[in-house]
């Protein structure tokens, strides 16, 4: 800058004291740190050219240092590497064969120079002189110099010693090393010496020296660099500010310090108190001396006192100190480079803490509505909602709470003032308290807080048990055990679905000892609301559940007939949330056989209920055709198709949904023959149960499910060993959404293997062990174990074609019946068989059979070659026949006709005496 005459190069401030030089202020503007910081930063006065000089001072040091260091160790390391390798050389040639030797002759020269070279040039070595005791050299480099005194000491060695010396020789200066030859008694008879030049050796200095240098130029340009970025910081941080503006910096934040609202400590590392502004002397009570004392000993309460000289980190930690509660804070200055100690801050936090306090209280009060509305009616149990509830309230808002609900409610049904109530739920922190137990049914007097509330439909809150009167009358030891217990508040809320109380809720305190307010009624309000709403939810599925699962059961067989082909025993489990199609049934059959059916219907609910109904009463109407079972799966298939097709016409599709098909299973046994022929419809296959314990899976063809029409259905023969259990189920019992049906099959087969020994009943006990309490779907199970009719209580023969052998057939009949001790039924049985097998020699065709059957019933049966089935009918008087039918259904107890791959049985059965 050129300083005009009669101007000053400093300018006074506004207080008259003198600023700094203009060239060193702060201009004002972004431009200020590129015109007045460069010459700050190289200006001896300022902390960063002080860091500058003191930091390149000490990188220059350090390289010369480091090129001192080199050079020296360099020459140490060559006078070592000389030293060691000319001894070496010189000790192998003096030891080398032929040496000694080769001095004794007349011209060692002639021998010991070319030596001497090679081992030279091959050594790297400069010289190997071999002399004599009187140090004239045989051998040199320069054969000039061969025949003259060798320079250096040769005493020692001619003593037998060693001897390595520094010398300036004739070719510069070297180390050189001097032993001696001796011969083979051990006399010295010569000198071996071997050399080398320093600079020989020296030379990796001149090679790492550059390097060094290079790198020593580097390290200073990086810390000048360094040092100048150090610098701009400096710069950046202090803002150019001179010692006015550092000073009016100081007051600020002074005023600042002893004006703010909170609490401000600085303890140095040995636990004195180094500054304490005004509020921190109002909060804490500090003596006016108490700056520059240790913390201990200022009379802070131990707590407080105890972390402020600890030093520890802490957060928002509070602190009764007198009567207030202070809020504080701990942080370590060292840790951001300052000296050791910690600053504290401290927040009077009385009112706020009473504030937060109210704000928990709320923010627990909304916590637990969220959790109800999530969390009370998950399922469709008016009970479980009711635990739920109680759940809930204890211990968060009670110490106990108890639901009571009308005995109606339980089932479903809309209750009735004046009803006995039922306690569903009781939830409490101790098990022993005295309150009437879950199931106990009782009546609320009138002048009970909850007969109270059951009357008037209002929540009744006694905050003061002791002092409430009438509720005791309840039952009065029962009320002087609560108080005893030490339970003192009560909130009773009726159960309010619409116009309709449900029952009452009872929130009860013993522990927590501040009764209950009106806030905390409305919160007891708002909870029990959610949960009437979810149990009158439960009530009306319920209801409707107990309706389905009523049609159902209704549709479904109450006993099983009388029949001895099969020892039966069955379940059936109705699904966990509504009604399914699920079906079974068991029809006896003529000639003593049994059919055993199971069904499923897609779909739930009352529509799935009605639609199997409609199939069992089917299957009853086809079973009295006596029809094989691949036919009769084939009329219900074509229903159920009608059935779908009417479901889903023009003038009802908006209104009712369709069917989609059904599932189902056809089985016949035949006692006689032990046989068992079984047709299935998209069902699962049965399970047999062999007599040794042994389980398989019949074998059996799967047809479509019933509805989808246009395939045949196929039929398997089973041949049962008398004792061998037939197993028949819906998928409900082996598919569920937790297991696939390959894992349910293997399970069954497993119950059923575990259960082989034990009765049908038992069996189906085990089964269903390993079913959950409530399945998803329905399940219909059959356990039927195969019994055989003995070849005594069967008599059979064939008839021949001629109307003379009625008379045979009669007296054949007669004898058996008396061997069967049924001649009671002689007559009638004679003139049933005459008939029926007189009609089969007029109209059938042969082969013509006759067989009895000693079972429940006497069963006739007579078999002919033809298809036409009689007909029953009513002979005119001027008919000379016709008659025979009627008679034999007059007879009879039933009487039918059932086709054979062969032809026809005409059958009658008759009630034993």
């Amino acid at each position: 800058m050129v300083r005009q005459p009669g101007r000053s190069d400093t300018r006074p401030s506004r207080s008259g004291t003198p600023r700094a030089p203009l060239a060193r202020q702060k201009p004002s503007g972004p431009g200020r740190i590129r015109s007045g910081r460069l010459w700050s930063a190289l200006s001896g006065r300022s902390v960063a050219a002080q860091v500058f000089v003191l930091q390149v001072a000490i990188v220059l040091l350090l390289i010369v240092s480091a090129v001192l260091a080199l050079v020296l160790q360099v020459e140490h390391d060559s006078s070592m590497e000389a030293r060691n390798r000319s001894l070496a050389v010189a000790q192998t040639f003096a030891d080398a064969p032929g040496t000694a030797a080769a001095l004794r002759l007349p011209d060692p020269t002639t021998v010991l120079q070319p030596r001497a070279e090679a081992a030279r040039r091959a050594t790297g070595v400069d010289f190997i002189v071999v002399m004599n005791t009187d140090g004239i050299r045989y051998t040199h480099p320069k054969p000039d110099r061969i025949g003259k005194k060798f320079v250096g000491t040769i005493g020692p060695a001619l003593a037998g010693g060693t001897v390595t010396e520094e010398v300036h020789g004739t070719i510069g200066e070297l180390v050189q090393a001097v032993v001696p030859v001796r011969d083979a008694n051990g006399k010295v008879v010569g000198l071996v010496s071997a050399g080398i030049t320093t600079a020989h050796v020296g030379g990796i200095a001149n090679q790492q020296l550059p390097l060094l240098l290079a790198a020593a130029a580097a390290a200073l340009a990086l810390a000048t660099a360094g040092t100048a970025l150090v610098s701009r910081r400096l710069l950046r941080q202090t803002h150019g500010l001179g010692p006015d503006e550092m000073t009016r910096m100081y007051e600020h934040h002074d005023a600042v310090l002893h004006s703010v609202r909170e609490g401000v400590l600085i303890v140095g590392g040995d636990g004195r108190l180094m500054l304490a502004n005004d509020e921190a002397q109002r909060l804490l009570d500090l003596p006016q001396d108490a700056e520059h004392r240790r913390v201990l000993d200022l009379g802070l309460d131990p707590e407080t006192a105890t972390l402020i000289a600890s030093g520890r980190v802490a957060t928002d930690e509070v602190h009764l100190v007198k009567d207030r509660l202070l809020a504080v804070n701990q942080r370590p200055i060292e840790v951001r480079g300052g000296p050791p100690g910690s600053v504290i801050t401290l927040r009077d936090s009385t009112e706020l803490r009473a504030l937060s306090g109210r704000a928990e209280v709320a923010r627990e009060r909304l916590n637990m509505l969220y959790e109800a509305g999530v969390g009370i009616g998950t399922s469709l149990d008016v009970t479980r909602t009711a635990e739920e509830l109680a759940e809930l309230a204890v211990p968060r808002f009670a110490d106990y709470a108890a639901v009571d609900l009308y005995e109606a409610v339980l089932k479903g049904e809309e209750p009735k003032p004046g009803d006995a109530l039922r306690r569903v739920a009781c939830t409490g922190i101790r098990k022993d308290a005295p309150l009437y137990p879950v199931g106990e049914r009782f009546q609320f007097v009138p002048s009970s807080p909850q007969g109270r509330s059951l009357l008037s439909g209002e929540s009744v809150v006694e905050p003061r048990l002791r002092e409430a009167p009438g509720w005791r009358a309840q039952d009065v030891e029962l009320a002087g055990q609560i108080l005893e217990f030490g339970i003192h508040s009560l909130i009773t809320v009726p159960l309010r679905a619409g116009n309709m109380v449900l029952g009452v809720a009872n929130f009860c305190r013993s522990e927590k000892p501040a009764p209950f307010d009106t806030e905390e009624l409305a919160l007891a309000e708002e909870l029990v609301a959610r949960a009437a709403v979810s149990i009158d939810n439960a009530r009306r599925y319920t209801r409707e559940h107990s309706m389905a699962v009523t049609l159902q059961r209704s549709l479904l067989p109450r006993s099983l007939p009388a029949q001895s082909a099969l020892d039966i025993a069955y379940r059936y489990l109705p699904a966990q949330s509504g009604v399914g199609g699920d079906w079974f049934d068991v029809l006896p059959l003529s000639g003593a056989r049994v059919a055993l059916v199971v069904g499923d219907v897609v779909g739930h609910g009352l529509h799935a209920a009605a639609t199997m109904g409609r199939l069992r009463t089917a299957v009853h109407n086809f079973t009295a055709l006596d029809l094989q079972p691949d036919e009769l799966l084939g009329l219900l298939d074509e229903l159920v198709s009608r059935i779908d097709q009417d479901e889903t016409s023009e003038d009802d599709a908006d209104t009712t949904a369709p069917i989609s098909g059904a599932t189902c299973l056809y089985a016949i046994y035949d006692p006689v023959s032990r046989r068992c022929t079984v047709a299935r419809a998209g069902h699962p296959p049965p399970a047999l149960v062999r007599p040794d314990g042994g389980v398989e899976f019949a074998d059996v063809p799967a047809g479509p499910p019933l509805g989808l029409g246009g395939l045949p259905f196929e039929t398997a023969e089973l041949e049962l060993a008398p004792g061998s259990s037939l197993v028949l189920y819906t998928d409900g019992l082996v598919e569920d959404r937790q297991r696939d049906i390959d894992e349910g099959l293997e399970l069954l087969a497993g119950a059923l293997e575990s259960a082989a020994d034990g009765t049908p009943d038992e069996t189906c006990a085990a089964v269903l062990e390993r079913l959950p309490a409530r399945p998803s779907d329905d399940v219909a199970l059959i356990v039927a174990r195969t019994r055989a009719l003995g070849a005594d209580r069967i008599a059979e023969w064939q008839v021949p074609a001629d109307p003379a052998a009625v008379s045979e057939v009669r007296s054949r009949v007669t004898r058996q019946l008396a061997d069967w001790e049924l001649d009671e039924l002689s007559f009638t049985t004679e003139l049933i068989l005459s008939e029926l097998v007189t009609n089969a020699i007029r109209h059938g065709r042969a082969p013509i059979g006759v067989r009895l059957l000693r079972d429940r019933t006497l069963i006739c049966e007579v078999s002919d070659g033809s298809t036409t089935s009689p007909h029953l009918r009513y002979a005119a008087s001027t008919d000379e026949g016709g008659r025979g039918l009627f008679l034999v259904a007059q007879m009879a107890e039933r009487w039918g006709t059932r086709y054979t791959p062969a032809g026809k049985v005409i059958w009658a059965e008759q009630p034993l005496p």
